[in-house]
């Protein structure tokens, strides 16, 4: 019994040193995780015939512009704000405008869903085509972005080790909100 809680105890210091290296690192991995992946899918885009899902791609943006891009301009269009956002999520440089432009670059995403909705969703089922799997994974993205979007201003993911034993009963804890101090400010008007 000795040796299994040794066991135990050995595993709960390897779970919290991991843990620790997460908090450390994970969000700048996911930063340029992101930016890898938006890059490499805006850099197929501007090949014709590689990407999935140019052409509701490139119809998407042509409803959405109102006919300003259409056709092969779309396609490049699309691919150049990708590769934007990549650049700027890989490089963490203007990390505030690949986000803006990452929000802006989902709307347009998510879209074909209403849309396109005959298109993505065929059938008596009604089942999800390929394309439109393609489409809704993307709101893990979206959930990403977000918490790239959170460290713009300062927000960190603080390490609070706690023992496995200790949070194996416990649900995942909450957001921590900074504590604010009362300061009166003087205003003039």
């Amino acid at each position: 019994m000795k040796t299994l809680t040794n066991l135990f105890n050995q595993f709960d210091q390897l779970d919290t040193a991991i843990n620790r290296w997460l908090v450390a690192n994970s969000i700048f991995i996911l930063r340029v995780c992101m930016g890898i992946i938006f890059f490499g899918f805006g850099i197929l885009k501007f090949f014709p015939g590689i990407s999935p899902i140019e052409s509701l791609a490139s119809r998407t943006t042509a409803v959405l512009t109102l006919g300003v891009f259409t056709g092969a301009s779309a396609r490049d269009f699309v691919a150049g704000l990708e590769c934007i956002i990549g650049i700027c999520f890989i490089s963490g440089r203007f990390l505030r405008v690949g986000v803006w432009l990452m929000a802006a670059q989902m709307i347009g995403a998510m879209s074909p869903l209403l849309i396109f909705p005959g298109e993505l969703f065929p059938g008596p089922q009604h089942s999800p085509t390929l394309a439109a799997q393609y489409i809704i994974k993307d709101i893990i993205l979206i959930a990403a972005g977000m918490v790239i979007a959170s460290t713009w201003t300062g927000a960190r993911i603080v390490a609070e080790p706690k023992s496995l034993r200790s949070s194996l009963r416990s649900r995942i804890s909450g957001v921590h909100r900074a504590q604010r101090t009362n300061v009166s400010v003087n205003q003039s008007y």
